[in-house]
């Protein structure tokens, strides 16, 4: 990881959402679309942005610019929710979320005790997510301290931003995954203190979820939240319907699900919950109350029968919402799969999702859900330089397709439906390629 990042340009065309907004009718109003666009950075943070006829002038001479005139580009791509353990497991048949843990999850994830098991996969993972056109993600890593270190220690490495933290699990899950109150509390705290706000990493507190951890880890948990407030919250809530009877039976003497979490002192701007199908309507008040955010899961909650996640309901209650693929019940690290299946989820609900909200959801609106959209999600002066070249035209149908579109938004929207990993072009991370898909296509002015 290089300390000095040097300034470095890019020239395209470049498509973004300028502000957050409170509903998404509102999005239209904050499009920027650049046909011919300049970006500048400086230091991994972006120190001009406009048009090209505009940007030359502020170019130094000695500054070589990157042409991607036929591609797309966009800020980077925020997945809000995903496991590193699983990659292996993604696609396993034929369970619901319980039982698909204890057979597939808890299995896989013993094998990161070892270190180098770790470290190979934390690999693999980061690569995938950047050939994937993802640049900041919140992540789970197991139980062990060493996957924690295994997966900062490869963001690191190409200065990406990651919001990571280890599990905390004291029941319900094999002794070889279980941890103590105690003693999640204690490497919570080392990890937190070695690894939060180095570089461009930031640690999340991680309950699994409320049934694999007790009434004491919880407290630990909060505790730990109140001597660090400016880390995170990551864990699920209400994905599935068994589960949520669970939880009730655990914890009878709390309101509900999310009412676990809140008591403890779980809830806030920078605690993100994981799926949210099945809220209650005092749930909703108190994410929105707290400024909680939650992650949309469209490919896991398919995938596992776990039901359809009301987006209207997100905007009407004015809860912060990001995207996340879930992996490894997702199953796709690509957020343009992803928003193919968000579509159709609001669809099976008589909704729609249109290009834009989806440009929204997968860029400004995960930073807004991460607490990071003073940093991410944009092309705004000032912003750290995370973005992705998209190559419209990947295969012969995509090619055909976006020789009939009929506007920006049209062709977006296109991308979206018929999208993976082969449109991804270029990935910049910190105002540097740090994925080259073998064919791109660029020239140097």
């Amino acid at each position: 990881m290089s300390s000095q990042i040097a300034t470095t340009a890019v020239r395209g065309r470049f498509l973004d959402i300028q502000h957050t907004v409170a509903q998404a009718h509102e999005i239209d109003d904050q499009v920027r679309y650049v046909e011919d666009g300049l970006i500048i950075m400086q230091d991994g943070k972006i120190q001009w942005f406009g048009s090209w006829d505009e940007g030359q002038k502020h170019l130094a001479e000695n500054i070589q610019v990157a042409h991607y005139p036929e591609q797309l580009i966009v800020p980077g791509l925020i997945d809000t929710h995903i496991h590193f353990p699983q990659t292996e497991m993604v696609g396993a048949y034929g369970e619901q979320l319980l039982e698909w843990l204890n057979t597939y999850t808890f299995p896989t994830e013993i094998q990161f005790a070892d270190t180098a098991y770790s470290e190979k996969i934390a690999e693999f993972f980061v690569q995938e997510l950047l050939k994937n056109g993802t640049t900041t993600a919140l992540v789970f890593c197991t139980v062990h301290p060493e996957s924690v270190d295994a997966l900062f220690t490869a963001a690191s490495r190409r200065n990406m931003r990651l919001i990571a933290g280890k599990i905390l699990m004291d029941r319900h899950a094999p002794e070889a995954l279980t941890d103590t109150a105690e003693s999640a509390y204690t490497d919570s705290k080392a990890l937190i203190e070695k690894w939060h706000g180095q570089g461009r990493n930031l640690y999340a507190i991680t309950p699994r979820f409320a049934p694999t951890s007790t009434n004491e880890q919880l407290e630990k948990a909060g505790q730990l939240k109140a001597e660090y407030p400016d880390v995170y919250v990551h864990t699920h809530l209400s994905e599935n319907k068994n589960e949520i009877a669970w939880v009730k039976e655990l914890f009878p003497e709390r309101k509900g699900y999310l009412d676990v979490y809140h008591h403890y002192g779980l809830t806030g701007a920078k605690s993100v919950f994981a799926h949210c199908v099945h809220l209650e309507e005092q749930e909703w008040d108190c994410m929105q109350q707290t400024n909680s955010a939650i992650a949309f899961c469209p490919t896991s909650n398919l995938f596992l029968g776990s039901g359809l996640f009301p987006l209207k309901k997100a905007w009407d209650k004015q809860v912060k919402v990001g995207l996340g693929t879930d992996i490894g019940a997702g199953t796709s690290f690509n957020q343009l799969q992803t928003l193919n299946e968000a579509y159709k989820v609001q669809q099976l609900q008589g909704e729609k999702l249109s290009a834009f909200e989806a440009l929204y959801h997968a860029t400004l609106g995960g930073a807004k859900a991460l607490s990071l959209d003073d940093r991410l999600g944009n092309f705004n002066i000032g912003k750290e330089a995370d973005f992705v070249v998209l190559d419209l035209n990947a295969t012969a149908l995509q090619q055909l397709r976006q020789s009939r579109a009929k506007n920006i938004e049209d062709a977006f929207f296109a991308l979206t439906m018929l999208g993976d990993d082969r449109n991804i072009a270029v990935t910049y991370v910190y105002g540097e390629a740090v994925y080259v898909k073998a064919r791109c296509t660029r020239s140097d002015d």
